[in-house]
């Protein structure tokens, strides 16, 4: 940076904060030109921000701060929720105003936000009220699976519509970017616009599109666009020299990129670091077709993204938007274990229906900026924005709050505050839902209900539940949560049907998944709890 005269927004704030502490007149200038200063958003400010705010008001200058502490959520990039405090002890005699009336959210959506943050020790304090009236209580449905509780928020949504309500008006909040795939799905089976506000549609995300460029290589070494994309990612010596001398061969060849690479190895036509660099990289491709030749397409992808380096390349990064990368290449595992061959694609492999499926999924694009679409995102991203519906999905152990807050010192305590500011994004109607089980980042997990759902007095939330306590999800096209009744019974297994396990014991069929012998059965056993199985492999004994 120093040689290319260049500084980022943080070294600015240093670099000025040691200005004015070596150069005293310099920072008298600036105190005399700034006498009052407004910052806002001031739960959000860092170290140095405040060092900076701090020297510049010297003990001369007028300071007001706009601020909540209950919504300081960006701790994971420096934010101090401390420096509202650190404000009151350090300027002595500022007096405190708390704007507390709420213009947005109906008197149960507050009273539940209010009974959730009272549960964070430091925090300055404060109790929302509006004049609006009680509102709707919030709506708490217990899923089946991911795919259950993707169902009931669509139907929710549909019903909204169907009552002349936008489909702008609802939004749907998770915790993490790779939640977002089922729910894109199921919209795209329902013909229901969507956007994904801040981001990206799962299969057009960077790391997505990198993993699916592995496995399309590897399907077919005439692929020229995959070939471009991965051939030096992750780095590994192949500059843009080496591809000039590639793109030329394939030009005078008439051949593909892969053909004109193994051209210019046999015939010794290039040579050092690029000739070795593309021979590794030949090789690997290679080896990755090899190696999963008899996997299933799942373990191919999970074995391609671990072997390729895409994973851990992410993983040296390190950071929130790294950990989301990863969460994607795994939540792409799933997806490719959840995906059965459409009936029209039959005599394709599943690899090549799958690439075909995601090319699809992508072509539809996101909904136009003025078009009447739901909208989808993160939590954090929802800072600051307003809906007449929300839907917060994935509120479970594990998810919401996040593994990590739980072993991290003070996260919880901003995972809190997330929630907090996922429920007071709600106007009129909220829905927070969680999935007793999980397909996500390649693996099927149980979850308890989040400890937050504890935390909200039973007298502002509604539980909505089925008429019958076993679930038959719905299907969702090509990602199938269930099949028809007549397949699933043809397996010699019926729902509520207590079974024998070499293994684990006795347990209930609780739900299913497909059909025949690949169909997936989920079981309740009685000392080991929900495992999903495989019913040809299964080998269960009906009792």
């Amino acid at each position: 940076c120093d040689r290319a005269g260049l500084v980022d927004f943080g070294e600015l704030l240093l670099r000025s904060h040691e200005l004015w502490l070596h150069k005293p007149h310099i920072l008298a200038h600036y105190q005399d030109r700034f006498s009052n200063i407004l910052v806002d958003e001031f739960q959000d400010t860092n170290n140095i921000q405040y060092a900076w705010l701090r020297m510049l008001t010297g003990d001369r200058g007028n300071l007001m701060i706009v601020g909540d502490d209950d919504q300081s959520i960006y701790g994971w990039r420096g934010a101090q929720v401390a420096n509202i405090q650190r404000f009151l002890t350090d300027y002595k005699g500022s007096k405190t105003i708390k704007l507390e009336q709420n213009y947005r959210s109906s008197s149960n959506i507050l009273n539940a936000a209010n009974a959730l943050i009272v549960n964070n020790s430091e925090r300055m304090g404060k109790e929302l009220w509006t004049e609006d009236n009680e509102g709707d209580p919030i709506s708490l449905y217990a899923a089946f699976n991911e795919v259950d509780e993707a169902r009931f928020v669509i139907g929710r949504i549909k019903e909204w519509q169907d009552q002349g309500g936008s489909l702008s008006d609802c939004a749907i909040l998770y915790r993490s970017n790779a939640q977002s795939r089922v729910l894109e799905d199921a919209l795209l089976q329902e013909q229901l616009a969507y956007r994904i506000y801040g981001g990206h549609r799962f299969f057009d995300r960077l790391e997505v599109k990198d993993a699916m460029a592995y496995m399309r290589l590897k399907n077919n070494r005439d692929d020229d666009a995959a070939f471009e994309r991965i051939v030096n990612k992750p780095t590994r010596g192949i500059g843009e020299r080496a591809l000039s001398l590639l793109r030329d061969a394939s030009r005078e060849q008439g051949s593909t990129l892969w053909q004109a690479a193994i051209y210019l190895l046999d015939n010794n036509l290039i040579a050092g670091r690029a000739a070795s660099s593309i021979r590794k990289f030949v090789e690997l491709i290679t080896e990755l077709d090899n190696d999963v030749a008899d996997l299933a397409l799942h373990e191919q992808i999970d074995h391609v993204v671990l072997y390729s380096g895409l994973k851990s390349m992410y993983q040296l990064e390190k950071g929130e938007k790294a950990q989301s990368r990863i969460e994607n290449l795994e939540e792409l595992v799933s997806a490719a274990r959840s995906f059965q061959i459409p009936d029209d694609s039959e005599e394709m492999s599943e690899l090549s229906a799958f690439l075909a499926f995601a090319v699809l999924e992508s072509a539809e694009g996101q909904a136009d900026e003025f078009e009447d679409a739901v909208q989808l995102m993160t939590l954090h991203s929802a800072k600051g924005l307003e809906f007449p519906v929300v839907f917060m999905v994935g509120v479970e152990e594990g998810m919401f709050p996040s593994q990590q807050s739980t072993e991290e010192a003070g996260r919880m305590e901003e995972e809190r505050r997330l929630c907090y500011v996922g429920i007071t994004r709600a106007m009129k109607k909220l829905y927070i839902s969680y999935a007793e089980s999980r397909r996500l980042y390649g693996k099927e997990m149980n979850h308890r209900p989040s400890r937050f759902i504890r935390e909200i007095p039973e007298q502002y939330i509604e539980e909505i539940r089925l008429k019958t306590q076993i679930r038959q999800p719905t299907q969702f096209g090509r990602f199938s949560a269930g099949a028809e009744k007549m397949s699933f019974e043809s397996t010699g297994y019926q729902l509520g049907q207590r079974v024998l396990h070499a293994k684990f014991g006795e347990g209930i069929v609780m739900n299913y998944e497909g059909s025949g012998p690949q169909c997936r059965i989920q079981i309740e056993f009685d000392q080991l709890g929900s495992k999903w199985l495989v019913v040809s492999y299964a080998r269960l004994q009906a009792l």
